[in-house]
């Protein structure tokens, strides 16, 4: 355990570090987490305007529950992590454990800015900064939460699962996008954050 607690240290500040483009889960994940780090540069130019802009709070409060949340989190949730279990990992304590953990803290914050962004459409300004409190709250927490996956939790998930079982869970990947989500709809989700770009700027490569 003191190990585990350790490397998710290590993972949060360790770089993350370009690597050779791989057919496998593990990549395919860290692909997705590419355009979440880029919709969350957007929310980080959002909570320092001065003129809030709610339709594209309520755009990234989709882009959060649509792609990060409910297409992302649902590959690890329902398709990576219960596979690792078979392999021996806990899903009570230990990396697994952690990251649930963080994807509930993810939840309650995006929850915070939607009913922020209720009370703003009513006509409640003094909802901002507690909109905004709740996206940075965000952002800390996903960009933290992505360094220990990509440096740690997914190179252990490397280690145990073979090749075929990498494989597998490609297979089950593209059958969750094309089945839950229906041809196109990811690439209309990169889109939107694109499209969020264009209006507060990218961030530095």
């Amino acid at each position: 355990m003191h190990k585990v607690v350790v490397e998710l240290r290590i993972g949060l500040n360790a770089p993350d570090k370009k690597k050779e483009l791989m057919n496998t889960a593990t990549q395919n994940l860290e692909n997705d987490h590419v355009y979440i780090l880029r919709l969350i540069d957007v929310m980080e130019r959002m909570v320092v305007t001065l003129s809030p802009d709610l339709s594209g709070m309520e755009l990234v409060v989709k882009l959060i529950r649509q792609y990060a949340d409910g297409f992302h989190h649902a590959k690890e949730e329902n398709l990576l992590f219960p596979l690792m279990l078979q392999k021996g990992f806990s899903n009570e304590q230990g990396p697994i454990s952690v990251m649930l953990q963080e994807h509930v803290q993810g939840r309650n914050f995006v929850k915070m800015m939607s009913e922020g962004i209720e009370r703003y459409k009513q006509g409640d300004d003094t909802a901002i900064p507690p909109i905004y409190r709740a996206m940075q709250g965000y952002i800390d927490l996903l960009r933290a939460h992505i360094g220990k996956e990509n440096n740690v939790l997914f190179r252990m998930a490397d280690r145990v699962l073979s090749a075929a079982e990498q494989e597998h869970l490609l297979a089950e990947f593209a059958a969750l996008e094309t089945g839950s989500y229906g041809q196109g709809k990811i690439q209309q989700f990169i889109t939107d954050i694109e499209g969020l770009e264009t209006v507060y700027g990218r961030g530095e490569e």
